[in-house]
């Protein structure tokens, strides 16, 4: 059987998907849904789940059987996924489902998933209960002179006894929706554009649709996508990085680590029902044609020169990209709506290999001062959002494939040739990915030796080593980390720390995530010559250590210097995650200290940075914003008064600000921007180029 071993971040995107269930409304009383009404699970599902329980079973690092312990959280994880915020079920609902709450484990040993059919089904209903209350509360007036608070905090939150509280908990919603609707058309009214009528009107029927859309996509949910969100509430039940991935969750895994995908190179998005065009991938052959433009609606999709075009509209994201994907040099025919017109036009595209390349290392050289001699100091600035590597080329055993050590080798080669004096390596957005990528990309910065340490249920520890002699880069080395930095990242970042090789600076720790995942494809499980998908099993199999003994779970790796940040106080670290492994200390292995960043060299660095960050302006406005965060997310409750809300409107722009940031980092658009942040990582690393010079001259005399 295959096994591709990664340290990445989740990957959950079906999760991801039902987690948008941000609010609910509620109606009806309660109705009992018989199993037998239910469809039994087919047998490819029984076989996935067979599969998925007997790999649990046998290779997860935790070794914990599966009882009732697990079939417990996983009840609670399954019901949080379908709804977060407790709006949607009933607690009768609740009380009912949880007579089977320590179940699970018994069911799952006759291969049977039909709590999740009867759970789901009971979920639609009251999906459908909660947009028919919405669309009644919206045709009556909204007081919003009351002075009254929303709970916000889902831990706080109940689920409704009865409609009543359904109503009322509703009615709340309906009224922060539309305070947030009318607080974002403020300025049309302001400026004329709009009069208070009509954008009363315009934010009633924008929330109407909002949930209408959400009940239809709750209602385009597959046998798969359900499969998948059940079955990784079982194994998230063991630790949170362990899930199933459904055969369309596994291709798009695969196509996040290779890098490249063959279709038409745009990214489509759901929007409001219609599949919008949200980025034009450059390069792409969608690029090339010239004719698809970013905001345009696709309607139908055809493929060649067949004479059918399937209508699109209303239908899954998803389905719409598998019907746009295809082999490289086949045609695909697009029914296109194009932005700011209503006449429909009709383009072919020919489908080709796309290059992710906003995905792929990329470099770029800063002149910081000047040296002695009065030329400039450079330094080469490389951000790697992630470890990737083509695992299908690695399949195959094909010699040369697109991974992320050939990239940054190449870039620190053109560094060279540019005669740059220091490296900067942004980790702050790359949340991990193959674990041979980590110890292989590592190894361009040390001349050789052990880069990390892992080990398994059977305590046997194991050694990955760098094997080449040399380094691509013995020059100064500063590393940068945030909270999001994972897995992959923290084995650079703790091996870079371990040998004294260079500077660790940002977010006063890495994510935490110290755990080693290995891919399993069900399939090949039948031992077939041709299996079919049935998807894999992420499974963690080991813990990983540093070079020194340490393990990075739920602690991370610590900066040597600490820059404000804030996402160093988002809940999003290993540490804020269920059921995840404790850490743990072994033995370290043997390993010669570079002495390239002594303790009492960071002490100075540190000290100089801390005296810049005092003294710059743009930091002060930024650790205002960090206060106001914290204030903020301290808070479990939000004002549904009108000019209370109004009031705190400048908070909600620093709200729309934060989300902008975090999505840059999580996404990034392959442009390295030097702002007031970078311009820091910069003097520290100019800094540390006159500290490593100044010690060799110390040497020298």
């Amino acid at each position: 059987m295959s096994s591709l071993r990664f340290v990445g971040a989740r990957w959950r995107p079906i999760l991801a998907v039902v987690s948008l269930v941000a609010a609910g409304v509620a109606g009806a009383g309660v109705v009992r849904l018989c199993w037998a009404e239910v469809t039994p699970p087919s047998a490819v599902e029984r076989r996935v789940t067979q599969m998925v329980t007997s790999l649990m079973a046998k290779q997860h690092l935790s070794r914990h059987p599966l009882n009732d312990e697990i079939s417990q959280r996983a009840f609670k994880l399954f019901f949080e996924s379908l709804d977060p915020l407790k709006s949607y079920f009933y607690q009768a609902d609740i009380d009912e489902f949880q007579q089977n709450a320590a179940k699970l484990d018994d069911m799952l040993a006759e291969n049977n998933t039909s709590f999740a059919n009867v759970v789901f089904q009971r979920f639609l209903q009251r999906v459908d209960e909660r947009v028919a209350l919405v669309d009644e509360l919206l045709q009556q007036p909204v007081d919003l002179t009351r002075d009254e608070e929303m709970i916000t905090d889902a831990d706080q939150l109940q689920y409704p006894r009865d409609p009543a509280e359904a109503r009322e908990r509703w009615r709340q919603r309906i009224t922060y929706d539309l305070l947030l609707l009318k607080a974002g058309a403020a300025k049309e009214v302001e400026s004329g554009e709009k009069d208070a009528a009509t954008r009363e009107r315009e934010a009633r029927e924008k929330i109407s649709q909002r949930y209408h859309n959400f009940a239809r996509r709750m209602k385009q949910f597959d046998n798969n996508e359900l499969l998948e969100l059940y079955l990784t509430a079982i194994t998230s039940s063991y630790d949170p990085h362990t899930s199933y991935m459904s055969p369309v969750s596994l291709d798009n895994f695969r196509i996040a680590l290779q890098l490249k995908l063959e279709g038409i190179g745009a990214q489509l998005q759901d929007q409001d029902g219609k599949t919008i065009v949200a980025k034009i991938v450059p390069g792409g052959a969608a690029d090339k044609h010239g004719k698809l433009k970013k905001d345009d609606q696709i309607i139908s999709v055809g493929q060649g020169d067949a004479d059918e075009m399937v209508d699109v509209v209303g239908m899954k994201i998803n389905d719409v990209v598998q019907l746009i994907r295809g082999d490289a040099g086949t045609d695909v025919r697009l029914g296109v709506i194009p932005c700011g017109t209503n006449e429909p036009v009709t383009y072919t595209i020919t489908r080709a290999k796309i290059e992710l390349e906003d995905q792929a290392a990329h470099g770029e050289v800063f002149e910081v001062g000047s040296k002695p001699d009065g030329s400039p100091l450079k330094i080469g600035v490389l951000d790697l959002p992630s470890f990737y590597q083509d695992m299908q080329a690695v399949q195959d055993g094909a010699r040369n494939f697109r991974s992320a050590t050939t990239d940054v080798r190449r870039i620190l080669g053109e560094f060279k040739t540019q005669g740059v004096d220091a490296v900067v390596l942004d980790l702050r957005r790359n949340g991990g990915g193959s674990l041979v990528e980590a110890v292989d990309l590592t190894g361009l910065f040390i001349d050789e030796g052990p880069v990390v340490q892992v080990m398994g249920f059977d305590k046997l520890r194991e050694v990955h080593r760098d094997e080449d002699r040399g380094a691509a880069w013995d020059g100064p080395l500063v590393v940068v980390i945030s909270k999001f930095s994972a897995s992959a990242s923290e084995i650079l970042a703790g091996a870079v720390q371990d040998y004294q090789r260079g500077l660790v600076v940002g977010d006063e720790a890495t994510h935490g995530k110290g755990t080693v995942q290995s891919l399993r494809y069900l399939g090949e499980l039948l031992g077939v010559p041709y299996p079919p998908n049935y998807g894999a099993l992420k499974i963690t199999v080991q813990q990983f250590f540093r070079p020194n003994g340490d393990s990075t779970q739920k602690r991370g790796v610590l900066s040597d210097i600490v820059l404000p940040s804030i996402t160093n106080y988002m809940d999003i670290g290993e540490s804020d995650l269920d059921y995840a492994i404790d850490f743990q200390r072994i033995p370290g292995t043997d390993f010669a200290p570079l002495n390239l960043a002594t303790a009492e060299m960071i002490k100075r660095l540190r000290s100089a940075s801390e005296q810049r960050v005092g003294q710059s302006e743009e930091f002060a406005r930024l650790l205002a914003r960090i206060d106001k965060y914290r204030e903020r997310k301290a808070r479990k409750s939000v004002t549904l008064n009108e000019a209370k809300f109004l009031e705190e409107g400048k908070e909600t722009e620093l709200d729309k600000e934060e989300q902008a940031q975090l999505e840059e980092e999580l996404e990034g658009d392959n442009k390295i921007k030097r702002d007031f942040y970078l311009d820091e990582v910069l003097q520290i690393a100019r800094d540390y180029v006159q500290a490593l010079q100044a010690d060799q001259l110390a040497k020298v005399n």
